[in-house]
């Protein structure tokens, strides 16, 4: 991997680990840092979300301090200039779901576009 490669793989991997972060979740304006305006996420439950829906539901405290999301298995790729793809493991208070986020290098920095979880047993 080049280090411009690698650059990009940290970048979006830092702002993942941002999104996680209870104190980032609780503030929209943080959240809106990280989140590509053409946002959309098909999550574990089968609900796809968009911007809006995802600032309400992080903003009421989804993700208390208390039981932070631990994630494994964090590996990125670039898949062309400006886009990184994730995929990691995360659990929540027991639930287990594997994770997949496009990111995209816009004119404000790194940016979520695309967001993906898969429950496990």
């Amino acid at each position: 991997m080049t280090d411009e490669s690698e650059g990009a793989v940290r970048a979006a991997v830092d702002g993942e680990m941002r999104l996680l972060d209870p104190e980032v979740r609780a503030s929209p304006s943080r959240v809106l840092e990280l989140l590509d305006p053409e946002f959309t996420e098909i999550g574990a439950s089968g609900r796809r979300w968009d911007v809006e829906s995802i600032l309400t539901v992080t903003s009421s405290g989804s993700v208390p301090q208390e039981s932070p999301v631990k994630v494994s298995d964090m590996s990125g790729v670039v898949l062309a200039p400006g886009v990184v793809h994730l995929t990691y493991f995360a659990d929540h208070q027991g639930r287990r779901a594997w994770r997949s986020s496009l990111w995209r290098l816009t004119e404000t920095g790194w940016r979520m576009y695309f967001h993906q979880g898969t429950l496990t047993a």
